[in-house]
C-alpha cells in the first residue's frame, strides 16, 4: 500500500503533458488494431477507404495532440479537429476519430480564456464540414444535427466539469479563509486573557509597592510577586506563540497547576480568594477544561481591576457531563464593582462557552457582581 502511495505521488509529480500523453498513444495503438480499423466515426456516408500513408498522418493528428489537451486545450482541440475532418473526408472512419470527444471535453474544462469564441468558430467551422460531407456521402441532414448535438454534449460535459471543479476551489477557500479567521480569534482572545490577567495583576501590585516604602521587607516580597507575575506572563505568551509554528498541535491547555495556581497568583497580587473545587474533571473534557479556566481567570482579573481587596469566592463543580463555575465579589473593595472595560473579554467567554453548549452569565450580585458558567465536557477542540 506504502509502495503504491508512493508510486502514486511519484506519477502526480510529472509534467501533465507526460501524465496525458499515454492516453493519446492509447488511441494510436487502437488505430493499428486490424478489427478496429474503419470501425470508428462515420459521418456523412462516405464509403470506407484503406489506411494509406497519408492515414497515418491523420491518426498521429487525432491521437498525439491529446498529451497537450490540459496545458494547451486550443491547440489540441483545432489539430484533433483538422485530423477527424480529414479522417472523415478521406473515409478512414479510424478509431481514433473518438479523440475529437475527449478534446472537445477536456477543452470545456480546461480553456480559460475566450471559450465562447473558440465555441463559436469550431461551430461555423462544422458548416462546411458538414455540407462537404454531405455531397461526398448519402446520409440525411439531421444525422449532422445528431453528431453537432453529441459535440455540443461533450463540451456542455468539460463546462460542467470546470464549474464544479472552480465551485471546488471556492469551498476550499473559503473554508480555508473561515479557518484562518477562526485560529486568528482564538489565539486573540487567549492573548487578550493572558495579557489582561497578568498585567492587571502587576499593575496592582507595581501601585501597592508605592505605599510600602516604609516597609522594606514588603516591599521586596511585592517586587519579588511582581517578577514572578513578569515571568509567568512571558512564560504563557511563549506558549502561546508556539501555536504558531505548523508542527504544534492545535490543542491550547489550561497552564500548570491549573485553577490552584491561578487563585494563589490572585492572592499574591492582594486579593482575598476564597477556593473550593468539587469532584474531579473528566478525563474526556476537551477544551472545556480550558474555558473553565479562562472563565476564572477573567472574572478574578476584573475582581482586581475593578474591586481590589473585595472579598471573592472561586467554587468549581467537575462531574461526567459538565463543568460548573461561579465566581463572586462582594465589591467592598477600592475599586468600582462594575466590570467596566471593553467588555471583550466577557463577550469572548460567552461565544467559547456558547460554542461548547454551554451557558454563560456576568451580572450584578448586589454591590458586587457574580460569573456564572456551565460548560459541558466531552467536546474536543
Amino acid at each position: 500500500m506504502i509502495e503504491h502511495r508512493a508510486a502514486l505521488a511519484r506519477w502526480r509529480r510529472l509534467d501533465v503533458v507526460v501524465r496525458d500523453l499515454p492516453l493519446g498513444l492509447l488511441f494510436l495503438a487502437a488505430s493499428f488494431v486490424p478489427a478496429l480499423q474503419s470501425h470508428g466515426t462515420q459521418l456523412g456516408g462516405v464509403p470506407a477507404r484503406p489506411f494509406d500513408a497519408l492515414a497515418i498522418v491523420v491518426v498521429l493528428a487525432e491521437s498525439l495532440p491529446l498529451a497537450g489537451r490540459r496545458r494547451w486545450p486550443a491547440l489540441c482541440l483545432t489539430l484533433v479537429a483538422l485530423g477527424f475532418a480529414v479522417d472523415q473526408l478521406r473515409g478512414y472512419h479510424s478509431v481514433t476519430s473518438a479523440a475529437l470527444a475527449v478534446a472537445l471535453m477536456s477543452a470545456g474544462a480546461h480553456l480559460e480564456r475566450r471559450r465562447r469564441v473558440t465555441a463559436l468558430l469550431f461551430s461555423v467551422a462544422y458548416v462546411p464540414l458538414a455540407i462537404l460531407l454531405s455531397r461526398l456521402g448519402s446520409e440525411p441532414v439531421t444525422e449532422f444535427v445528431s453528431f453537432f448535438a453529441l459535440l455540443v454534449f461533450a463540451w456542455g460535459t468539460g463546462a460542467w466539469l470546470r464549474a464544479t471543479r472552480a465551485a471546488e476551489a471556492e469551498r476550499r477557500h473559503r473554508v480555508a479563509d473561515d479557518t484562518r479567521a477562526a485560529e486568528r480569534n482564538r489565539i486573540a482572545r487567549e492573548l487578550h486573557d493572558v495579557v489582561t490577567h497578568h498585567v492587571t495583576a502587576m499593575v496592582v501590585q507595581a501601585e501597592a509597592a508605592r505605599y510600602l516604602t516604609a516597609a522594606p521587607e514588603r516591599l521586596e516580597e511585592t517586587l519579588t510577586a511582581i517578577t514572578g507575575t513578569g515571568r509567568r506572563a512571558i512564560a504563557d505568551l511563549r506558549h502561546l506563540l508556539d501555536l504558531l509554528n505548523p508542527d504544534h498541535g492545535p490543542e491550547i491547555t489550561p497552564p500548570p497547576g491549573g485553577l490552584r495556581t491561578l487563585v494563589e497568583h490572585a492572592r499574591e497580587a492582594g486579593q482575598p480568594v476564597e477556593f473550593a473545587e468539587e469532584g474531579t474533571a473528566a478525563e474526556s473534557a476537551g477544551s472545556a477544561d480550558l474555558v473553565a479556566y479562562r472563565v476564572v481567570q477573567e472574572a478574578l482579573t476584573n475582581a482586581l481591576k475593578h474591586a481590589h481587596g473585595s472579598r471573592t469566592s472561586v467554587r468549581v463543580r467537575h462531574d461526567e457531563r459538565e463543568i460548573e463555575v461561579e465566581v463572586g465579589t462582594d465589591g467592598s473593595g477600592s475599586g468600582d464593582a462594575s466590570p467596566g472595560g471593553s467588555g471583550r473579554g466577557l463577550a469572548g467567554l460567552r461565544e467559547r462557552v456558547r460554542v461548547l453548549g454551554g451557558d454563560f452569565s456576568a451580572e450584578p450580585a448586589g454591590a458586587g457582581f457574580l460569573v456564572r458558567a456551565r460548560i459541558p465536557t466531552g467536546n474536543r477542540s
